[in-house]
C-alpha cells in the first residue's frame, strides 16, 4: 500500500476537498433530470461548486466507461457535510434508481505539496535486503 499524506491537524488554512463521481452511461429519465436541476442547491450552502459536469473525457489507461462528475469544496469537512445534509440525502435516489457508479470524498493537497516527501517515505518503508 502506499504512504498517504495525512494533514497537519494543527493547519489553519484547510485543504480543499472534492467528491468525486464515476457515474455509469443511463438512459435518459424524468428524476435524473430533476436530480441535475436541483443537486447545486444542496451544495453550495457549503461552499461547493461543480468543477467537472457534463464534459468529455479521455481514457489515456485503462477503461473509463461513463461519466466523471467533481464537485469541489473548500474542505473535507464541508463536504462530508453536504453528503449527510437532508437537502442531499433527499435527492440522491433521484440519481442512484437510474444511475450506477462509484462516488468517493476525498481532501486534496496543500499549496506547495512536495511529492518526494511520499517517495521517500515509500522507501524507507521498503523491506531491507
Amino acid at each position: 500500500m502506499l504512504p498517504m499524506y495525512r494533514a497537519r491537524p494543527d493547519r489553519k488554512d484547510p485543504m480543499p476537498a472534492y467528491a468525486i463521481a464515476h457515474l455509469r452511461e443511463a438512459a435518459p429519465h424524468p428524476e435524473i433530470a430533476e436530480y441535475i436541476e436541483r443537486v447545486s442547491a444542496t451544495f453550495e450552502p457549503y461552499g461547493g461548486r461543480f468543477l467537472v459536469h457534463a464534459t468529455p473525457h479521455e481514457v489515456k489507461e485503462g477503461n473509463w466507461p461513463g461519466h466523471v462528475v467533481v464537485i469541489g469544496f473548500p474542505g473535507i469537512t464541508e463536504a462530508r457535510a453536504w453528503w449527510d445534509s437532508p437537502a442531499y440525502r433527499e435527492i440522491a435516489p433521484l440519481r442512484s434508481r437510474h444511475i450506477e457508479g462509484d462516488i468517493i470524498l476525498v481532501e486534496g493537497v496543500p499549496e506547495g505539496y512536495d511529492p518526494t516527501a511520499t517517495a521517500r517515505a515509500m522507501r524507507e518503508a521498503l523491506p531491507t535486503e
